[in-house]
């Protein structure tokens, strides 16, 4: 049994249908990254991402969207000599990483690394401190800060 060509047609607008949906725009693309518009832009003038202009406006594929946020840059996957910088694994984490571990600012532990309290090492243009460290300096310095302050309160 054939299909009319009214059931044709509405067919095929719908197969449409379902092909724009999976398309974003600049904006929705930058909402689904956690970025701005202008890094969404800026993605594309770069040739990272793919995107179409339909008359007026972008159109992102949401496949090309998926590829470039694999290919995205991320410290986390920065290399040193052909090994990982920050493998959380074998112990070695950023100084941000550390500053959320101890709940602490990040330029404390920037201070602590260059008055000599806290042990890290630089490779390349990035600190890494490993977890043994992290504990020693806690141990150290931030538990007996806090121990301090309660006994200060008491008093």
């Amino acid at each position: 049994m054939g299909l009319t060509e009214e059931q044709a047609f509405v067919a095929d607008v719908q197969s449409d249908s379902v092909e724009k949906k999976r398309v974003v725009s600049i904006t929705e693309a930058a909402r689904l990254n956690n970025v701005t518009r202008q890094a969404i832009y800026v993605a594309i003038k770069q040739k990272k991402l793919k995107a179409h202009k339909d008359s007026t406006r972008w159109t992102i594929d949401l496949e090309d969207l998926d590829d470039y946020r694999k290919q995205k840059y991320s410290r986390a996957k920065s290399l040193f000599n052909g090994e990982l910088l920050f493998d959380n694994e074998k112990g070695f984490h950023s100084v941000n990483q550390v500053a959320k571990i101890l709940g602490v600012p990040a330029q404390k532990i920037y201070y602590a690394t260059r008055i000599g309290v806290l042990k890290a090492t630089r490779r390349g243009a990035a600190w890494v401190v490993h977890s043994d460290d992290v504990r020693e300096y806690q141990a150290k310095y931030i538990d007996r800060k806090l121990a301090d302050e309660i006994e200060a309160v008491e008093a």
